[in-house]
């Protein structure tokens, strides 16, 4: 199943581990819409606890208690939040009850009824979200509930609270359009001094509702030895309104006895026979004699009637109370006690305990009774706890991996199975060969259905209960599934830190076991906790690039690659440590400026050294083609700085422009393209073209010196030729052949790199003149060509890329 929780797509996988990814855009729903009336009423129905199968309860009446109702009405008909606080057996549930029917049409949203039974605010505000509503597979984070319950306006019934203080007022706080009736005992935290909450009290009946009580329960009117015995219990119990019903119960029994034996004696036939008009399957006392003889319970067995009332109920339901009691109060669902107690017809011992007042409604399921848990105990139901407690584990397991149960039916019986948890986890040992630990099997099948079905509070014991059991049985792979489930629930919930915690001991179990699934599942669930953290893999060496030399980046977790095992191909040269500037700078012969390539501080230390972030996240085959790259750009910058800058030919191509020359720093300047092309005879070739100029100083077009062009250009003494307006060399567009001299043999030397970066000669005044060039042109340079393409190129000797300087014969001129 696949659940949307707040950014985050939930796929819970009961084999490898729940899986987690960002929600794709897709598939985030949007705001939840609020459920109908019709829709709301039957969410209600579901909350509320199943009714007991067989003849129908008679239902008791609401006494003495009038005064608390219409308080407790007016008060939220004005908004306002009260807290019913009363011993248990009070009757505060069914005040509540009587409350929220007379509340039915006071606010919006109706009335909403939640049980706060083991559970926490988060919880309740789930539950109430749900209530109102209607978002299937969807569970909002924390800032998305807030603001979804936030504009709920119900009247809220919330029994069974087990919080106070900060937490209760943190819920208020959330719901500020809600008024609460929350019910609570006088042992749970007290609100906070500063809160709202109107206090009401609820104490016992009087002696007279008492008695109208226990005639109510039994049906008929006291008589006075009965009316006696009632006031002695009303004394002892102070009025509670539980021990009334129970103590109706005893007197219903004692009527069953009396009957069941003035029919034997006076039919003399089916002696061991129960009645035959008897509601339940009651057992015969033969010693009892005439009906009369039947005596009243005494007065300590009327104050703790739970031993006296169970004698007298059949098999099956004693059967229950015991596992009850082995479940630490929790009764299991009437559906579920053939199978436990193995009687086809058990689930009528429900009926039994609840007409009795054994078991009350906590939810959407029963528990004992107040006091009943320790007087069961107390007279011997709790002898094989153990035993009792293993066979509801196996039956929770084997029920709740079926197929056909849905996750709603595993949450209804939450605190059944972490109650059989409970008791099994601290006796848990290695099981023998080719068996199963009952508490592992349990939490592993049970878990995935309180995460499918929302109950996250529950799903978190459960998975911390087989976590423990698993690591007492000894069962590595289950304790690995259980460390990874709590790391997807603590990401889920925003706690990065628990998470990974989590996340790496389970990865760590998995991969001594050779998991390779549940290995990778983990690893994809700790790479999201490391992306949410912002420490992700690989992030740290992106950053490293970014930041500028010698600047820290934040520690990153990463798992650094590992080089293949024959290491680095040679093909691929080592990386060079960056130069002692710390800056890659290229300077152009015909300007002081420089371009700088990289930024940084002298000095600085590189990326490639830090101890985190930095070249280190990256793979060293990446590093290797980073730095291939940058190698690269700096040849090419190197090859065409120099091209721009080299000494310059009469006879070389650039000089010999075509139909599209290109531009020129000025108009007859003697630079590339700044003049028509020309027969060798100086005559114009007849093609018109277009010279764009660069701007002067001012901004206007530069111009030369000698606007028009002459035939009897030639080369300056400059071997780079003569300097333009703007500082640039220019040299002649053409020379006659016969002006050319033999080539010299002596080849173009180049200076070693210096640790200062040369300057750029000033520009000279000296105009153009009809002199040869001092230095000779190389032996490599061909005869002046009448083609429009004009002579090759002289060729041009460079270095090492970063160091090359191209030098004239007779010039002192270095680019770098």
């Amino acid at each position: 199943m696949q659940l949307v929780t707040g950014d985050y797509l939930l796929t819970v996988n009961p084999v490898d581990g729940s899986e987690i990814e960002i929600c794709p855009p897709g598939e985030r729903p949007g705001r939840p819409e609020k459920l109908t009336t019709a829709a709301r009423a039957e969410v209600a129905r579901a909350t509320r606890p199943p009714v007991p199968p067989g003849p129908a309860l008679p239902e008791l009446p609401l006494l003495a208690r009038q005064d608390e109702r219409e308080r407790l009405v007016r008060l939220l008909a004005r908004g306002r939040s009260v807290r019913l606080t009363g011993p248990a057996g009070t009757g505060r549930t069914s005040l509540l009850d009587v409350a929220a029917e007379d509340c039915a049409d006071l606010a919006p949203d109706g009335v909403i009824r939640l049980s706060g039974y083991h559970r926490t605010v988060d919880d309740l505000l789930h539950d109430l979200f749900y209530a109102v509503h209607n978002a299937p597979l969807h569970r909002p984070d924390r800032d998305g509930l807030r603001s979804c319950v936030r504009e709920i306006g119900a009247v809220v019934v919330l029994d069974d609270v087990e919080f106070g203080g900060a937490a209760l007022d943190e819920l208020l706080d959330a719901t500020p359009e809600c008024a609460f009736l929350i019910a609570a005992t006088p042992d749970v935290p007290a609100p906070s001094a500063d809160s709202l909450l109107e206090e009401v009290f609820l104490g016992g009946l009087e002696r007279a509702d008492g008695l109208e009580l226990l005639e109510r329960a039994v049906g008929r009117v006291l008589t006075e030895e009965e009316s006696n015995w009632a006031g002695d219990l009303w004394f002892e119990s102070e009025g509670l309104p539980l021990r009334f019903v129970q103590a109706g119960a005893l007197l219903r029994q004692r009527d069953r006895l009396r009957a069941g034996a003035s029919a034997v004696d006076e039919f003399g036939v089916f002696a061991d026979a129960p009645p035959v008009d008897a509601p339940f399957d009651t057992p015969y006392d033969a010693a009892a004699g005439e009906g009369e003889s039947v005596p009243l319970p005494s007065l300590g067995e009327a104050a703790a009637p739970a031993p006296l009332l169970a004698a007298r109920l059949s098999d099956s339901a004693r059967a229950t109370l015991r596992f009850a009691v082995a479940l630490g109060g929790e009764v299991p669902d009437q559906a579920h006690l053939p199978a436990l107690v193995d009687d086809t017809h058990a689930d009528a011992a429900l009926g039994e305990l609840v007409s009795c007042g054994l078991v009350t409604p906590v939810g959407a399921h029963y528990r004992l009774a107040a006091g009943v848990l320790a007087q069961l105990e107390a007279a011997g139901y709790g002898d094989d706890v153990r035993a009792r407690a293993l066979t509801a584990a196996q039956h929770y397991a084997w029920w709740a991996g079926h197929p056909s149960v849905t996750p709603e039916r595993v949450c209804a019986e939450a605190d059944a199975l972490l109650a059989a948890l409970g008791v099994l986890v601290p006796h848990t040992a290695p099981p023998a060969e080719d068996e199963d630990s009952p508490a592992v099997r349990l939490a592993r099948t049970a878990a995935p259905g309180f995460a499918a079905g929302g109950h996250w509070g529950v799903w978190e014991r459960a998975l911390r209960l087989g976590a423990e059991a698993s690591r007492l049985a000894g069962e590595v792979a289950e304790q690995a599934y259980f460390h990874h489930e709590l790391g997807v629930l603590a990401l889920c919930e925003d706690d990065l830190d628990r998470a990974r915690a989590e996340l790496e001991a389970s990865i760590g179990l998995r991969g001594a076991l050779a998991d390779k699934r549940g290995t990778v599942a983990g690893r994809r669930a700790l790479a999201l906790v490391a992306d949410r953290s912002g420490d992700t893999p690989g992030l740290g060496a992106l950053a490293g690039l970014g930041a500028r030399a010698g600047e820290e980046v934040p520690d990153a977790r990463y798992e650094e690659s590992q080089s293949p095992p024959g290491g680095v191909p040679a093909a691929f040269p080592p990386l060079q440590p960056p130069s002692d500037s710390g800056t890659l700078v290229t300077y152009r012969a015909s300007s002081s400026t420089a371009t700088v390539v990289g930024s940084g501080p002298a000095g600085a230390p590189s990326g490639a050294h830090k101890a985190r972030g930095g070249f280190r996240g990256f793979a060293r085959r990446n590093l290797v083609a980073s730095g291939a790259g940058a190698l690269l750009v700096a040849v090419l910058g190197t090859v065409v700085t120099l091209g721009a800058t080299s000494d310059n030919t009469p006879d070389e191509p650039s000089n010999q422009v075509g139909v599209n020359p290109s531009a020129s720093q000025g108009v007859d300047d003697g630079s590339l393209g700044a003049d028509e092309p020309k027969n060798d005879d100086g005559s114009d070739t007849g093609v018109a073209t277009s010279r764009p100029t660069d701007p002067g100083p001012d901004g206007t077009p530069g111009t030369s010196d000698d606007p028009t062009p002459t035939d009897t250009a030639e080369p300056s003494d400059d071997p780079s030729g003569t300097r333009g307006p703007t500082g640039g060399t220019t040299t002649p567009p053409t020379k006659p052949p016969s002006s050319s001299k033999p080539p010299s043999s002596k080849p173009p030397t180049s200076q070693p790199p210096t640790s200062q970066p040369p300057t750029s000669q000033p520009p000279t005044s000296q105009p153009p003149t009809s002199q040869p060039p001092t230095s000779e042109p190389p032996p490599s340079t061909p005869e002046t060509s009448d083609s429009a393409s004009g002579p090759a190129s002289s060729p041009v000797e460079t270095s090492a890329p970063g160091t090359t300087e191209a030098t004239s014969p007779s010039s002192s001129q270095s680019v770098i």
